[in-house]
C-alpha cells in the first residue's frame, strides 16, 4: 500500500475521460510499435525515467515515500541494486552521462547526481520550475517540464544553454514527459496519451508513434490494485533505447510489464 501522501498525489493526477489518448495531428506521419518481447516489471514502480546501460535497466520511480533509483535485471525484473530517496522526494526523469547518473525531482527544483556504479550521491544541481523528463545527447542534457519546451543544459553546471519549442503541425505540443536521446533525435512520452513523439533538433515532431493495447484489458483492470485513482494515473511512461538492435524498451507507471518494441510504419 502506498503512503497517504502518495495516494493523495495519485488521486489528484487524474487523466480525465475527455483527454485525448493519442497526439492529434492531421499531417505528421503516424507509426506503431511492433512488440518483440516483454519482461516483468514491478507493479508498484511509479515509473518516471528509464535507461539501459550495459544490458541492465536503471529506473527512477516517483511518489513521496516510494521514490527510488534502481538497477534491474531486464529478463527477470529482479532489482539488483537500489537506493530509497527521502520521504519528501519525488523522483522524476534520469539520464546517464559518463560515470554519472542524474535524476530530476518533480517540484523540489533539484537534481541529484549519483556515481553510476555505486549509486552514491556525489553532487546536486538546482533549476527553476518542475522536473519531468531528462536525457543526455552526448553534449548536453535535454530536460522537459510538462510544457511544449525542451531545455538544453550544460553537462557540468546544469545551466540553461537554450530552449527549443516543440510543435506538431505548427502547433505547440504540451505535456512532454519522459525523454530518450538517440543521436540528434529526442523521443518523448506525452503525458496522458499512448503516444511517443519523435522530435528533431528544430523541435518539429517528425513522427508520432502510437502504442495502443500493449496491456490486456485484464492487466489494465489490475493496475495499482486497491490504490484509489491508480488506474487513471497508470499511464505510458518510460523509454530506453537499445543501440544493439535499435529497439526500444517501454513501460508505464504501475505497469506489470516492460515491452521491447520497434517503431515501424503502419
Amino acid at each position: 500500500m502506498l503512503p497517504a501522501n502518495g495516494q493523495d498525489f495519485i488521486a489528484s493526477k487524474q487523466v480525465s475521460d475527455d483527454t485525448p489518448r493519442a497526439v492529434v495531428s492531421a499531417a505528421t506521419p503516424r507509426w506503431r510499435a511492433q512488440v518483440m518481447a516483454f519482461y516483468p516489471h514491478d507493479v508498484w514502480a511509479f515509473s518516471e525515467g528509464l535507461e539501459l546501460y550495459q544490458g541492465k535497466l536503471i529506473e527512477s520511480t516517483g511518489i513521496p515515500g516510494y521514490s527510488s533509483v534502481r538497477r534491474i535485471r531486464l529478463e527477470t525484473g529482479l532489482v539488483t541494486q537500489a537506493i530509497q530517496m527521502g520521504p519528501q522526494d519525488f523522483g522524476e526523469g534520469l539520464a546517464v552521462a559518463g560515470d554519472r547518473l542524474v535524476q530530476l525531482t518533480y517540484k523540489q527544483q533539484k537534481a541529484f547526481v549519483y556515481d553510476l556504479d555505486s549509486f552514491k550521491q556525489v553532487g546536486q544541481f538546482t533549476y527553476t520550475g518542475e522536473g519531468w523528463g531528462l536525457c543526455f545527447n552526448g553534449k548536453s542534457f535535454v530536460m522537459s517540464n510538462g510544457s511544449n519546451e525542451l531545455t538544453l543544459r550544460d553537462p557540468n553546471t546544469f545551466a540553461v544553454l537554450s530552449t527549443v519549442p516543440v510543435t506538431v503541425d505548427g502547433q505547440p505540443q504540451k505535456q512532454l514527459n519522459e525523454l530518450e536521446c538517440v543521436g540528434d533525435l529526442v523521443y518523448a512520452n506525452v503525458f496522458g496519451t499512448n503516444s511517443i513523439v519523435e522530435i528533431g533538433r528544430d523541435g518539429i515532431v517528425s513522427k508520432i508513434i502510437d502504442l495502443n493495447d500493449l496491456l490486456s484489458p485484464h492487466e489494465h483492470g489490475c493496475l495499482g490494485l486497491d490504490v484509489k485513482g491508480a488506474h487513471a494515473a497508470a499511464v505510458l511512461n518510460g523509454i530506453a533505447h537499445d543501440p544493439a538492435d535499435g529497439s526500444f524498451l517501454v513501460t508505464g507507471k504501475l505497469w506489470p510489464k516492460i515491452f521491447r518494441v520497434k517503431f515501424v510504419p503502419p
